[in-house]
């Protein structure tokens, strides 16, 4: 297995993991503990790390959400609380959610090894959002907690590819979702209006991005042997399988306000 290889392989399952934190009812509460809607939150928390910014860098970094939808989020945030302060508790439940979710799998400890070798040896160029988050200090050491953590900057490393890559190709963010298989309700749930462009004209371009991201993140794993790279997408397949075998536990009330983002494609992305 190439690096390349393993980066397209593992590509879904971290995305699905982290749409497995993002949209737990209890990182949800988070947000109305601190008097914020799902959707300020969901913002705040994924950009917060880039400090105290204006809502058109936020919207620059993310990408892929609509500007007027970002500023919605973001400027909702900061009348509550410093960007910096929302993502410490995104983090804070991002651990909390790991220990809970991840704690116990047999192998985390391998897991958290082999992410964090990938992680350490990642290039952060031109992906604000990726080297802002892996500078941040992570308050809980323990390995579920740690576990949890890395595949948010593996998420956020993709992204910041696949935004580049999109960029590269010639589409905009919007074209991209739209050629993406979520079409069109990707682009609602992203904050976009139509009338949106049609979709199959941008579907050889939209996968010539995928494999541009995938060359783009695979000098990371360029890191990890050949038995290592497989054995990692086995254990991100083996964790995903877990998350699913194991009803959310989760069982307060989603908070209201604006819906999430569809952030299952955050990491796609979209």
């Amino acid at each position: 297995m190439t690096p390349e290889q393993t980066a397209g392989a593992v590509r879904a399952s971290v995305s699905e993991i982290g749409t497995a934190f993002s949209e737990s009812p209890r990182t949800l509460r988070r947000a109305r503990l601190l008097g914020l809607s799902g959707w300020a939150f969901h913002v705040a928390g994924r950009a917060g790390a880039l400090g105290d910014v204006r809502a058109e860098t936020v919207a620059a970094a993310l990408g892929f959400i609509a500007p007027e939808a970002v500023a919605d989020g973001w400027d909702g945030a900061l009348r509550v609380a410093g960007p910096a302060d929302v993502a410490a508790h995104n983090l804070a439940e991002c651990c909390r959610w790991g220990v809970e979710n991840l704690g116990d799998f047999p192998r985390v400890s391998r897991l958290v090894e082999l992410a964090g070798r990938v992680v350490e040896a990642a290039d952060p160029a031109g992906m604000p959002l990726f080297a802002a988050w892996r500078a941040m200090p992570v308050p809980d050491d323990s390995p579920g907690a740690r576990a949890a953590v890395l595949l948010l900057l593996l998420r956020e490393h993709r992204a910041g590819a696949h935004l580049l890559a999109v960029r590269a190709s010639g589409m905009t963010p919007l074209e991209a979702i739209i050629a993406g298989p979520e079409g069109e309700g990707g682009a609602l749930a992203y904050g976009w209006s139509p009338p949106f462009p049609p979709a199959e004209p941008l579907i050889r371009r939209s996968l010539w991005a995928d494999a541009v991201a995938d060359g783009i993140t695979s000098g990371a794993y360029a890191v990890l042997g050949i038995a290592e790279r497989v054995e990692l997408v086995g254990l991100l397949e083996s964790t995903v399988a877990r998350l699913r075998a194991v009803p959310a536990g989760d069982l307060d009330d989603p908070v209201g306000g604006r819906a999430e983002p569809g952030s299952r494609h955050a990491d796609r992305s979209p």
